[in-house]
């Protein structure tokens, strides 16, 4: 009997400690009229976080340990009447380095193109067979955040695993195929702007970026993971990933997944490369200047 206990109790652990991500997600409506109750944005607060936090995203196990820092923020902008609200989504997320107490980030990305209708207590789930549900505008919200889950989980595989993350890419890819359409919901065609949730996933999945994959391999596995051990090793790493972003912004000039790399990793780069030696230095800050050119002025410090 104690055994069949202990048996149950673990498997319980497991089911527990299935979920991938330790997420933190947070709705702010400031701008949000008065005459608007703000009880239904804690609420909608509430079945967020239970959705990223508590849906089962992938197949795979995760330890607590090895849960996926991440935090979303959803601002809401403009109530545009009849329970339809236009937002931005901020996603952030995070990857702890080997031997040390450093988390990298993987995705620091603002999308300002998130209109989305919601009733309070409205169901808030998401079906990745019928990602348009039965309302395209409820649906938008959660097939958006559902699409930057699977980004968080195929960047993140894909730093500790050669193409680790195709997988959960291609299910972005699925959502984005059988995204909620309407005259107002934006960000999902490849015409929606010059950044959107079409194009960073092309990004990653066509065959004309597939650089782009050993990138993240060699900045995260092979680079930052190996500062502890071997700090000329692990800035080679990082240089051959600028390279390897380098051929891909040639190839696809202007590409949004190359800026998208880029996001919030700025300092850590110049803190990476301050130690290099001259002319790593110096390659490395003309490649930077290149690649990303939000921060040009801060690489130029690499002197």
């Amino acid at each position: 009997m104690k055994v069949i206990l202990f048996v149950l109790a673990f498997i319980g652990a497991q089911v527990i400690h299935a979920q991938e991500l330790q997420g933190k997600f947070t709705v702010v409506a400031t701008r949000v009229s008065t005459q608007v109750d703000k009880k239904v944005f804690q609420t909608l607060q509430t079945a967020l976080n239970n959705l990223i936090n508590n849906r089962k995203w992938s197949n795979h196990t995760y330890q607590p340990q090895e849960k996926i820092k991440c935090n979303f923020l959803l601002t809401i902008d403009e109530d545009k009447g009849s329970n339809v609200y236009k937002a931005s989504l901020t996603v952030q997320a995070a990857r702890p380095i080997y031997n040390s107490m450093y988390e990298s980030p993987i995705i620091n990305f603002q999308d300002n193109d998130v209109l989305f209708k919601y009733v309070e207590f409205q169901p808030v789930e998401f079906n990745e067979n019928r990602v348009q549900g039965n309302d395209p505008l409820a649906a938008n919200l959660t097939a958006a955040v559902a699409y930057y889950v699977y980004i968080i989980l195929g960047m993140d595989g894909d730093s500790f695993a050669p193409r680790g993350g195709d997988p959960y890419f291609q299910k972005a890819q699925n959502i984005v195929n059988n995204a909620p359409e309407g005259s107002s919901i934006f960000g999902w065609k490849a015409f929606d702007g010059l950044r959107n949730r079409y194009k960073l996933v092309e990004g990653l999945v066509d065959s004309r970026f597939t650089l782009v994959h050993d990138a993240i391999y060699s900045y995260y596995r092979n680079g930052m993971d190996n500062f502890f051990d071997n700090e000329s090793l692990a800035r080679t790493s990082l240089y051959n990933a600028l390279g390897f972003l380098n051929t891909v912004n040639q190839n696809n000039p202007n590409s949004m997944i190359v800026q998208f790399f880029f996001q919030g990793k700025s300092n850590e780069l110049l803190k990476a490369f301050s130690k290099a030696d001259q002319q790593l230095k110096t390659q490395a800050r003309d490649l930077l200047i290149k690649l990303d050119l939000t921060n040009a002025n801060s690489y130029k410090e690499l002197k």
